[in-house]
């Protein structure tokens, strides 16, 4: 029997029936890295002898008695997360022999609940694309189509949990880079609320890994399931021990609902900073018709959604205020002389990237303030409805492009171009005001791409948008296995 595809609810059924064993389980695993990794380059930092040595541990455990969550479940993780003894580069050459002497919480985390770490997957530069492509490892590619991206930044983990490397994989999002891959591949993903999830070593080297709150920035899992999903948040979930100082034991509300007809959901489809390209557009339609099918109140309009072009600047802001807070000295003198030459009337995007990038303690706080007025009105909105479904990026994933320029760059949206960069604005209504997002997939594109949306729900109650993802799979059906 193969159990490449088995979801880790059906491989932990297995183990627990003596159906199989971690060791055999990671063997297969390993194989099948070994005879397709080759075509698609998903996992940049094997582990495998470290892993068949936890298999064994895992298959031992179990004979004693012991049942963990992911005891004895092959996973993978994104090379940014610190593994020790592993390098960690995060894409940058200068750093390919860096290697941290002790594991990420995350990484903690999982090897205690009894997951096997087969290695790390690829990422982009500084997780800085939406693909995963750096000069140390060289590129990934999607398992449906050699040619494009998987997505990024986790694209290594999306790529190699739609191969069959292994059942669940954590990454990481700030701008898009746990629901771009899980659009772009064909699997789910969960963007947790801001905070939920202790980010501990889950740093750019050379720095240390210490207790952080970077704005904007949350860990997560990815899975082929979304039931795997709720799973692996669950081991992942809850604040760092050396910030909390006492032991702690994470509460989440229960999803607000637990039949497809109870949900109450607004959709939307179109925003108004970037088109929304046909094949998405089509996703989050066969999404909608599902919940009107189902006896879900269903609506496509709300006086009491913030405004969308407000949050999309907002975000932007934010996003490139962080980002250049670690750019060298030079570059970000060269940023603020051209932001000071900006025309005030240019309200565009890339206008406002620059002018996040140089923001002082005083733009960031009243940009903060803004933020805050966004997230009491996304509470207002979650009295009304249950879930907001729309796109993750206005289009399936696109050919391999290695203009690492994004202000140059070009996204062809039905034979349009429009601003690369622009294609932010849809993860970003989610990570600005911290909200949790699931991300689905939701269909094909004429091309048989993989077509993906998110669910959105209210802060801290991340058992909301999964739940209706788990009950949406019943109804559309999930991950399927590519074809090349």
């Amino acid at each position: 029997m193969e159990w490449s595809f088995r979801t880790a609810e059906e491989l932990t059924a297995a183990l627990r029936a003596g159906e199989v064993t971690s060791v055999e389980l990671t063997d297969e695993a390993i194989a099948r890295i070994e005879r397709d990794d080759k075509d698609i380059n998903a996992i940049c930092v094997p582990d495998f002898d470290r892993a068949r040595d936890a298999a064994r541990e895992a298959d031992r455990a179990r004979a004693r008695g012991e049942d963990r969550p992911l005891l004895g479940i092959p996973v993978t993780v994104k090379e940014s997360y610190n593994i020790a003894g592993l390098p960690t580069t995060w894409g940058m050459p200068q750093f390919a022999d860096f290697r941290p002497t002790e594991d990420a919480v995350q990484v903690a985390r999982v090897k205690a609940a009894g997951g096997v770490v087969l290695g790390k997957t690829n990422v982009p530069l500084m997780l800085a694309d939406l693909q995963s492509f750096n000069e140390v490892y060289g590129a990934t590619n999607n398992p449906w189509d050699l040619g494009r991206t998987p997505g990024g930044s986790s694209g290594g983990s999306a790529a190699a949990l739609a191969a069959g490397f292994g059942a669940l994989s954590i990454g990481s999002d700030i701008a898009g880079s746990l629901r771009v891959p899980a659009h772009f591949c064909g699997i789910y993903s969960h963007k947790p609320t801001f905070g939920l999830v202790a980010n501990r070593g889950h740093i750019p080297p050379p720095a240390p890994a210490l207790p952080s709150d970077r704005d904007l920035g949350v860990v997560g899992p990815l899975a082929r399931t979304a039931r795997d999903l709720s799973l692996l948040l669950d081991v992942m979930a809850g604040p760092d021990p050396l910030t909390l100082g006492v032991a702690y034991e994470l509460a989440l509300p229960p999803a607000r609902h637990e039949r497809l007809g109870e949900f109450r959901v607004l959709i939307l489809e179109d925003h108004p900073t970037i088109t929304t390209g046909s094949a998405v557009r089509a996703a989050v339609d066969r999404v909608a018709d599902a919940l009107v099918a189902a006896g879900a109140r269903v609506e496509r309009h709300s006086p009491l959604l913030p405004d969308l072009v407000e949050a999309g600047t907002l975000y932007t802001q934010l996003l490139l205020a962080n980002l250049a807070s670690g750019y060298p000295d030079q570059a970000y003198a060269f940023m603020r002389e051209h932001a000071a030459k900006l025309d005030p009337d240019d309200r565009s995007l890339d206008a406002e990237r620059l002018r996040g990038a140089v923001f002082s303690h005083r733009d960031w706080v009243a940009a903060n303030n803004r933020r805050e007025l966004h997230r009491q009105g996304w509470r207002e909105l979650f009295g009304e409805f249950d879930v907001v479904v729309c796109p993750i990026t206005p289009t399936p994933a696109f050919p391999h492009e290695r203009d690492i320029d994004l202000s140059t760059r070009r996204i062809d949206i039905d034979g349009v171009a429009y601003p690369f960069a622009d294609q932010l604005v849809w993860p970003g209504l989610a990570t600005m005001p911290g909200l949790p997002a699931t991300a689905i997939p939701a269909g094909r594109s004429p091309e048989g791409l993989p077509v993906g949306v998110q669910l959105i729900g209210p802060m801290f109650e991340d058992r909301t948008p999964l739940r209706l993802a788990e009950l949406l799979e019943q109804e559309i059906g999930g991950f399927e296995e590519p074809y090349r």
